[in-house]
């Protein structure tokens, strides 16, 4: 006897267990972005680390770009979960945003 559980389980996953590929696409598109986040925050503490960060202000606009990207990161996932391609696609663009001017704005040197 197969009970709902494991039903919704094989709707979801399929009668074999794996996954469509568009689900493990949209998986690796949010794992992406789960990496640049990480990407971006390494390279901002290195810098901050080693006091080369520009100025103060700089720091304050990197922070700001950086906890942006973190906070879309779950929205991101939930647009995955509802299956809205074009709302995860928007999340993700702007996801990529914030973690390159991040970067960029960690790696302007003191002068």
């Amino acid at each position: 006897m197969i009970s709902l559980c494991s039903v919704g389980a094989m709707a979801e996953t399929g009668a074999l267990g794996i996954q469509r590929a568009e689900d493990r696409g949209t998986l690796e598109t949010i794992h992406e972005g789960e990496h640049a986040v990480d990407h971006a925050w390494e390279v901002y503490h290195r810098a901050a680390l080693g006091g080369t960060l520009a100025s103060p202000a700089l720091q304050a606009e990197i922070e700001l770009h950086l906890h942006e990207a973190r906070t879309l990161l779950p929205k991101a996932q939930a647009a995955a979960e509802r299956q809205n391609s074009v709302q995860l696609e928007a999340l993700l663009a702007a996801i990529r945003l914030h973690t390159k001017q991040a970067i960029e704005g960690s790696m302007e040197q003191k002068q």
